[in-house]
């Protein structure tokens, strides 16, 4: 009997043994984690915008890169403790909210709607809807200009629509999937102009114009990006906008500008960059 009652106790043994294995198995994030260098950050960008965000094989550049590769040196996290993650426009707040990203650095425009499901830390820069033609083109000096004229954006963008209904009832619009087909028609002379904010032009222009293509600087609308953050971090948004200010003090916000812009002449609207009032509620668009 007391032979028979221990092999029982040896088996019992065994069972638990396996089952606290498999547990620590199933629970082995923070395992890994240690792994594979601690603790990481996970942002948010557009892969698809030279000049903001770009994917290359597996190097990523552009303003907005440098300034989440600042912020996240700020808030404790090395470069190489950075994941990056794409963030579409219309997935930008699903993100946020399910914890897939930690913040979103995308062309991101701060708004009363949005800022009622996320959080904003910002601006950290302030563009403006404007109009990128060839360098030799004369004739096109602004919105109003384009009355008569082929303008393209893209499928479902705002910006060509609103300067055919403000400034050039006559403009002919053409939509493509993306920027880059824009730029194509632009410098084979199918349309003559496209729009869309400032720096998302500039940045196209010094990665596929070659200086064949100018940002006229002519600016009709106020766009603040922000650095999104699931609703109620209120102690990250603080930590982000510290760094934003930082950024802009030390210089490394110019210099991170110019490299985006660099050979197409753009200079951000100095009405409104470098930002200031980084942090105020003034900024949320309606």
């Amino acid at each position: 009997m007391m032979k028979r009652m221990g092999k029982v106790m040896k088996a019992i043994a065994a069972v638990a043994t396996v089952a606290t294995m498999a547990s620590m198995a199933a629970c082995g994030g923070s395992s890994s984690g240690s792994s594979d260098g601690g603790k990481k950050i996970t942002i948010g960008i557009k892969v698809d915008q030279p000049g903001l965000g770009f994917k290359q094989g597996s190097s990523y550049s552009g303003f907005d890169v440098d300034v989440a590769t600042y912020v996240a040196k700020k808030l404790g996290y090395s470069a190489d403790q950075i994941v990056w993650k794409e963030a579409p426009s219309k997935q930008r707040e699903t993100l946020l909210q399910n914890g897939t990203v930690d913040m979103v650095v995308a062309t991101y425009t701060m708004n009363k709607a949005r800022a009622k499901v996320v959080d904003f830390a910002g601006p950290y820069f302030v563009a403006a809807q404007d109009i990128l033609v060839r360098s030799n083109d004369k004739k096109i000096t602004g919105p109003k200009a384009l009355d008569g004229q082929k303008l393209c954006s893209v499928t479902g963008s705002t910006s060509a629509q609103n300067v055919k209904d403000e400034f050039a009832h006559n403009t002919q619009l053409m939509e493509q999937p993306g920027y880059a087909e824009c730029v194509t028609a632009l410098l084979s002379g199918t349309v003559d102009a496209v729009t869309t904010d400032d720096i998302i032009l500039a940045g196209l222009a010094a990665a596929k114009g070659n200086g064949q293509l100018k940002v006229l600087g002519t600016p009709f609308s106020e766009e603040p990006y922000g650095i999104g953050v699931k609703k109620g971090k209120t102690d990250m948004v603080k930590k982000i906008n510290a760094a934003i200010e930082d950024m802009i003090k030390d210089g490394s916000w110019k210099a991170a500008v110019d490299k985006a812009t660099k050979g197409t002449g753009y200079k951000p609207n100095a009405k409104f960059n470098p930002p200031t009032k980084i942090g105020d509620a003034s900024w949320l668009q309606d």
